[in-house]
């Protein structure tokens, strides 16, 4: 299959999706040496689940059965420009490549516009729409020194 045929196979899960009332209109698809690891749509209104974006959602099922929490050796195709919260989700899980079909101007078109978060993003912690305040306590430095010290532990 051809990166053509593997976007194709994003939109058509995206599709899938859509017209079975799953979510948005969003797919995503995980391959491995030429083979489909995962697919999958957007589940956020079916979920109830504001985070099962079909990155996320194909990033979980391709980790699983790859019994891993990288992706290296992996393409991600997705039928859409992915989000900043998608975006961080493919960083943390470090795929090789990722390909898109939509971009987010064609998603901000069809009513799914991100570009708020990237906005708030620049915006000082107290003057965002979600004001967020930083409350530093002994315990949180000491939760980090713990785990600069232990021994055994998996880096990621």
């Amino acid at each position: 299959m051809t990166h053509q045929d593997f976007l194709k196979l994003a939109v058509a899960e995206g599709k899938k999706g859509m017209e079975n009332k799953i979510g948005g209109p969003f797919g995503a698809v995980i391959v491995k040496n030429g083979e489909v690891i995962a697919k999958g749509s957007n589940r956020v209104t079916s979920t109830n689940d504001p985070t099962a974006h079909a990155e996320v959602t194909v990033i979980r099922l391709a980790c699983e059965k790859l019994q891993d929490f990288q992706l290296s050796g992996c393409i991600l195709y997705s039928s859409c420009e992915p989000c900043p919260m998608c975006l961080g989700a493919i960083y943390w899980a470090r795929p090789d490549k990722v390909y898109y079909a939509s971009s987010k101007v064609d998603a901000a078109d069809a009513g799914f516009d991100d570009d708020f978060i990237y906005k708030e993003l620049e915006l000082p912690h107290a003057e965002r729409s979600i004001p967020f305040e930083q409350d530093r306590i002994k315990e949180s430095v000491t939760l980090f020194d713990d785990w600069k010290e232990m021994e055994g532990k998996t880096e990621y």
